[in-house]
């Protein structure tokens, strides 16, 4: 891949991550203040087992994304290779 578009997808990342911790900040607040309004309690944090759990699934998915690119860039290193080795 380009180096421009890698370099582009890092701070679009960036940029995302950025945009949903304002997010999440922003709607705690909110949440607060209907709490207060309404008389309603929060409700309990995930356990520590729960927050492992949703841990792991990210995890999961952010490896076969990787593993996905990696396969399909391999791949095309392969067919360029055998492309190269048929010219000759």
């Amino acid at each position: 891949m380009d180096p421009h578009f890698e370099d582009a997808r890092h701070h679009l990342k960036r940029a995302v991550e950025s945009v949903r911790k304002g997010a999440e900040k922003e709607a705690e607040k909110l949440e607060e203040r209907v709490r207060e309004v309404t008389g309603k309690e929060e409700e309990p944090e995930p356990s520590r087992l729960e927050k492992l759990q949703e841990e792991i699934e990210e995890l999961e998915e952010k490896v076969e994304g990787e593993t996905k690119e990696a396969l399909q860039k391999a791949r095309e290193r392969l067919g360029d290779y055998r492309a190269k080795e048929e010219g000759q």
